[in-house]
């Protein structure tokens, strides 16, 4: 296995058990702590295999406090933890909840989950507004702004966002440019992309700062980067991906993250595995590189924004 620090693990769904997803098997059901003791296990897993950065968020289930208890007896020194504040899981780990989780971008949202989140530290590294959007105002909120500027100068956290949505790039446009006692507030940005939603490409590729750390989420597109027949009109994109996972020898699941790495300067990208088998497929993407023109033949599968985001918010939680 060659150099894998480029990669990290994603939390939501080993700390809740729906996600926005397209399934490919059937969904285990267990108890609440088998689902807890899965969870501390493949975060284990992950550490052993050489992941040091961690993503999770308190709206992400049980995720954070896995985190919190995992890392008690876990080498903090070389850890990397980002968590996140905005969303409520609220599903109380009902798979037939109607409501999964409420987004709420206010001062006192922000207070008292960093009341929780600030247990992680000194491994937090990494503190950010979960999903920052226009539609919340959070990025024109002064008390957010300024309290965050307080936690970045008192704990010497990096302070970013996540983007979702067709518009995400103008959000990142907007936040990049946002300063607080002389310097940049957000220097982290957790953005989708992926061969189908590739609005980011051509941006970052412009920006030269290397203060700036992108971090990749949704790289399969919730799964439908996997062929499959509920999304026809990508048959192309399925025969291009297969094509190369044969010749590299790997899943789909590595074309996938390998274009990422190959095609944007990414920070880290994240791998949502759930599972062992599934993250030892993901990591298989470290053991090659994609050639010039692999590349820009998988770049011809970009969808629009719209049509990309209009669709993932068609899917169901499952």
């Amino acid at each position: 296995m060659k150099d894998i620090s480029i990669f990290g693990l994603g939390t939501a769904a080993i700390g809740r058990p729906e996600y926005i997803n397209i399934r490919q098997e059937p969904n285990e059901r267990c108890s609440l702590s088998s689902f807890e003791k899965k969870g501390l296990a493949l975060l284990q897993f992950a550490f052993d295999k050489g992941i040091r950065y961690f993503d999770t968020a308190p709206g992400y289930g049980m995720a954070e406090q896995l985190m919190i208890k995992w890392i008690k007896n876990t080498p903090s020194n070389s850890l990397e933890i980002a968590s996140k504040w905005g969303y409520t899981y609220t599903a109380d780990f009902k798979t037939n909840a109607k409501i999964h989780e409420v987004k709420e971008h206010s001062i006192e949202k922000l207070n008292s989950q960093w009341n929780v989140s600030k247990t992680l530290l000194p491994s937090l590294k990494y503190y950010q507004i979960h999903s920052a959007t226009f539609e919340t105002q959070v990025l024109n909120n002064d008390s957010v702004l300024n309290r965050l500027s307080e936690l970045k100068d008192k704990y010497g956290l990096v302070i970013g966002i996540t983007t979702t949505g067709f518009n995400q790039v103008e959000v990142f446009e907007k936040a990049v440019n946002i300063e607080k006692n002389g310097n940049r507030l957000f220097d982290l940005f957790q953005i989708t992309y992926n061969i189908f939603d590739q609005s980011f490409g051509s941006l970052l590729h412009k920006t030269k700062d290397p203060k700036l750390k992108i971090v990749v989420k949704e790289a399969l597109a919730n799964g439908r980067l996997f062929p499959n027949n509920q999304f026809k009109h990508y048959q192309n994109t399925y025969k291009s991906i297969n094509r190369l996972a044969k010749i590299y020898d790997v899943g789909v699941d590595a074309i996938a993250l390998r274009f990422c790495i190959d095609s944007i300067p990414a920070f880290k990208v994240l791998s949502g595995a759930s599972k062992t088998e599934h993250l030892i497929s993901n990591l298989k993407a470290a053991n090659f590189k994609l050639k010039p023109d692999e590349i820009e033949e998988l770049q011809t599968h970009a969808v629009n924004p719209k049509q990309y985001w209009t669709e993932r918010k068609q899917l169901k939680w499952n």
